[in-house]
């Protein structure tokens, strides 16, 4: 049978086909492989390089390869944080034609981690907790969408940084499922999954001697579990106002948009009496600083960086003569955004030699660098000015990064 590429961007296959596909994937030789931290799997995974590219490529039958790569082609159209699905190779023979496993190629998230390499060494509680609500997030995302996991695990999510929090990204969509709602009895199935599967990895963290003692493992996925339905609730429940009392509405939508959420579509009914007015968010989209940095800047980022990047923005917004809102002769927002990328973010960020920035995407660097101006225009109680936060930051606390371990923030060492 001859070797069978399934993709959607014609690009893939082509910077593909130098890979060794007639050598089992145990087999390959080390000339093709990229050594990143790998989690737990089920199946063979290996990184490699392809062209410019580093993609992770899984071993496993045809019939679930095909159906994970257009599950997460799903996801990825949903928006949701999630591996991007490059590829499926079908078709696979060895040197004396016996038959191998077709393989599943996703693109590599730079910057991320998977949770194991990141306890390498005891990781502080507070990161611990810092991850429990990264992973309560990702889940209410997938449940707002229609989309039941069904394996939820820490061996099945990406870390990334994400200005003092973590992002959680799945990695595994083998055993998920997708529907246009969620009924309660699916979210809470795929909920319970969550917690036996995170508590019994933490168990066994904690007899390899890698979990903080103060960490719990049966009390840490209770707790996610707990995190996940407070997230939930917020986000659907309904809402009862006095007739009249309409900015309680604009009140509760600005709570939704504070966690990071955008109410897409909404429901408000009076009651027959006229006296009170019921209001619930039908439709929930998350990245609401996403979205907004976006359009003023351009720039694609990480939900908590995107929070941290507006408030840098708006800062610096009314520093500027043109800037006036509301006036219809002041600069319009996306004009004085994108000068201040060209003006103040990207010079910045260039400030920082690229070898030192390690796996810090452009956006973390950048949040770290006005955390670490705060910290020192406090120790000197007036404002040091960016320059010189990125000299003390590139000299201090990235020297000291390069040695720290792997699931740890600077500065926490």
């Amino acid at each position: 049978m001859a070797l069978q590429f399934t993709a959607t961007n014609p690009e893939h296959p082509a910077l593909l086909l130098e890979l060794p596909w007639h050598a089992p994937l145990e087999e390959w030789p080390e000339q093709h492989l990229v050594q990143l931290p790998r989690g737990i799997s089920r199946h063979v995974v290996r990184y490699a390089a392809a062209g410019s590219e580093i993609v992770a490529v899984k071993e496993l039958a045809e019939r679930p390869a095909v159906r994970e790569y257009e599950l997460l082609r799903d996801l990825h159209r949903l928006g949701i944080p999630a591996v991007d699905p490059l590829a499926v190779v079908t078709g696979r023979t060895g040197p004396g034609g016996e038959p191998l496993e077709p393989v599943l190629i996703t693109r590599h998230l730079g910057g991320s981690l998977p949770y194991r390499s990141m306890f390498e060494t005891t990781m502080r509680p507070a990161t611990v907790h810092r991850l429990m609500d990264a992973l309560a997030v990702l889940l209410v995302r997938l449940h707002l969408v229609g989309f039941a996991w069904g394996d939820c695990s820490l061996s099945n999510t990406l870390f990334r940084r994400d200005a003092g929090a973590y992002a959680a990204y799945l990695v595994d969509a083998e055993t998920g499922e997708t529907h246009a709602r969620l009924s309660t009895g699916q979210r809470e199935y795929d909920i319970d999954l969550a917690r036996v599967n995170i508590s019994g990895e933490m168990l066994d963290l904690e007899a390899s001697g890698a979990l903080h003692p103060s960490v719990d493992p049966i009390a840490f996925g209770t707790e996610i579990c707990r995190r996940y339905q407070e997230l939930w609730t917020e986000l659907t429940r309904t809402s009862v106002y006095p007739a009249g009392k309409y900015h309680y509405i604009e009140r509760r939508v600005r709570r939704l948009n504070d966690l990071g959420f955008d109410v897409a579509e909404m429901q408000i009914a009076t009651s027959p009496e006229g006296d009170t007015v019921t209001f619930v968010p039908k439709v929930v989209d998350a990245g609401h600083h996403q979205r907004q940095l976006l359009r003023l800047t351009g720039l694609d980022t990480e939900e908590n960086q995107a929070r941290r990047l507006l408030a840098d923005l708006e800062s610096w917004m009314a520093t500027q003569d043109d800037y006036a809102p509301g006036d219809a002769l002041g600069a319009r927002p996306e004009v004085l955004g994108h000068r201040w990328v060209r003006d103040v973010f990207r010079p910045t960020v260039r400030m920082v030699p690229p070898g030192c920035r390690g796996a810090l995407d452009p956006a973390e660097v950048y949040h770290q660098l006005l955390e670490h101006r705060w910290y020192l225009s406090e120790q000197a109680q007036q404002d040091i000015g960016l320059e010189a936060a990125v000299e003390d930051f590139v000299a201090t606390v990235l020297a000291k990064t390069a040695e720290a371990p792997a699931g740890e923030e600077p500065g926490e060492a």
